[in-house]
């Protein structure tokens, strides 16, 4: 019969090297640590440029409005459920949290390829404003975006990619959301068509290299 004392020395050396994993916070949690940075960034906003504006906009356009909400509520949906797929075992229907939220935020933003018809004599923006919507959201997503990695990277997901995409969606969300407090003009087909180019440039940039970051976990 073998001497098992071999075994319980390596079993104590092994045990004594140990440290304790701190556990993550709840999903829910961690979402709302997130969007403390977004109320920043809204508070700065609106410091800035005052609640009026936007008011007046959504009192004569409704659907601006409700694809703000939407885009809100895509934030809030995405960014959960990207923490949610950072714990182990979860189920990746998680991804599809943010799906009602993006059907409003799209479906009301559809409306503005209607907008001379909706409310005629409405500001309609330009290329360059076009441009400078693309920047804010492109520019606003980069902070959010690089806080959810690390927020993320400690969980190390078991989809990094998947996760990834959803982090690039909560950060595009939020900056749409975020530019209406300080967007001058009604939507138009350009001004749609410009915003889903940045929303898609954000979610793609996320998804090659956020999957990266957090598949090194």
């Amino acid at each position: 019969m073998s001497d098992p004392r071999p075994l319980e020395a390596l079993i104590d050396r092994l045990g004594t090297g140990l440290v304790p994993v701190r556990r993550l916070l709840p999903p829910w949690l961690r979402t709302a640590g997130w969007l403390l940075l977004v109320a920043m960034l809204a508070s700065m906003l609106l410091m800035h440029y005052g609640v009026e504006p936007m008011s007046r906009r959504w009192a004569a356009t409704p659907d601006l409005a409700w694809a703000g909400i939407g885009a809100a509520i895509t934030a809030v949906s995405a960014a959960w459920a990207a923490f949610a797929l950072g714990v182990p075992g979860r189920n990746p229907a998680w991804a599809w949290l943010p799906l009602p939220g993006a059907l409003l935020w799209i479906g009301a933003s559809g409306l503005g390829c209607l907008r001379t018809w909706i409310a005629p004599g409405t500001a309609i923006a330009g290329v360059h404003q076009s441009a400078d919507c693309l920047l804010f959201i492109i520019g606003f997503s980069i902070p959010l975006s690089v806080l959810l990695v690390v927020l993320l990277r400690r969980a190390c997901p078991l989809r990094p990619v998947l996760t990834a995409v959803l982090i690039g969606l909560a950060s595009a969300a939020a900056s749409a959301s975020l530019l209406e407090i300080c967007h001058a003009f009604d939507s138009a087909a350009t001004d749609l068509l410009t915003h889903a180019l940045a929303v898609a440039a954000v979610v793609a940039v996320n998804a090659a290299m956020g999957g990266r970051l957090l598949s090194k976990g």
